[in-house]
C-alpha cells in the first residue's frame, strides 16, 4: 500500500475490474453495456498480440483498489496528414472524482502520446457531462462541435 494514488499500465489480472469499470462507464453515459466477454477481448488486444495498438492505464487508490481507467489508441487525421492519440475512455468511479486521479490519468495518456511521438490527443465526451467538460477545459483542451455516428456492419 502507498499513501498516494498510482496510475500504471493495466496488467492481465486487472482486466475483470477494467471490464466492470467499463460497464459502469457505459451506464453512466447512458449507453448499451459492453459485451459480456469484454475482459477476454481486452486481454487479446492488450496482451495477445505483438502489434500493440490499444493502451490501457488504470488508476489505483492509495489502498490498491483500481478505481478508474483510460484507454487510448493511435489514429490518423486525414486533414492534418498526421497520426494522433485517440483517448477512447477515461472513467473514475463516483467518490474518486475531484481527487486528482483524472489529472494523473491524463498525464499518463499524455506520456503515451509523447512516447509514440504523437503531438495531439483527441477524445469526446457527452455534451451533458458538464463535470468532464469543466475538467478538460481546466487542462487547456479545446472542444470541437461534431456529432458522433455509429454504423453497425453486419457480418
Amino acid at each position: 500500500m502507498s499513501d498516494a494514488p498510482v496510475v500504471r499500465h493495466a496488467r492481465p489480472g486487472d482486466l475483470p475490474r477494467v471490464a466492470e469499470l467499463a460497464r459502469m462507464h457505459a451506464e453512466y453515459e447512458r449507453a448499451a453495456p459492453p459485451a459480456a466477454d469484454l475482459a477476454a477481448r481486452l486481454d487479446a488486444l492488450l496482451f495477445g498480440t505483438s502489434a500493440l495498438r490499444l493502451r490501457c492505464l488504470v488508476a489505483e487508490s492509495p489502498d490498491g483498489e483500481v478505481v478508474g481507467y483510460a484507454t487510448c489508441v493511435p489514429a490518423l487525421s486525414t486533414w492534418d496528414g498526421l497520426e494522433y492519440l485517440h483517448m477512447d475512455c477515461l472513467f473514475l468511479v463516483p467518490g474518486q472524482r475531484g481527487l486528482g486521479l483524472g489529472a494523473l490519468l491524463m498525464d499518463a495518456v499524455t506520456a503515451e502520446a509523447r512516447a509514440l511521438g504523437l503531438a495531439e490527443i483527441q477524445w469526446q465526451t457527452p455534451t451533458w457531462n458538464e463535470g468532464a467538460i469543466r475538467f478538460y477545459d481546466r487542462l487547456g483542451a479545446r472542444a470541437r462541435d461534431k456529432t458522433r455516428f455509429t454504423l453497425t456492419v453486419e457480418q
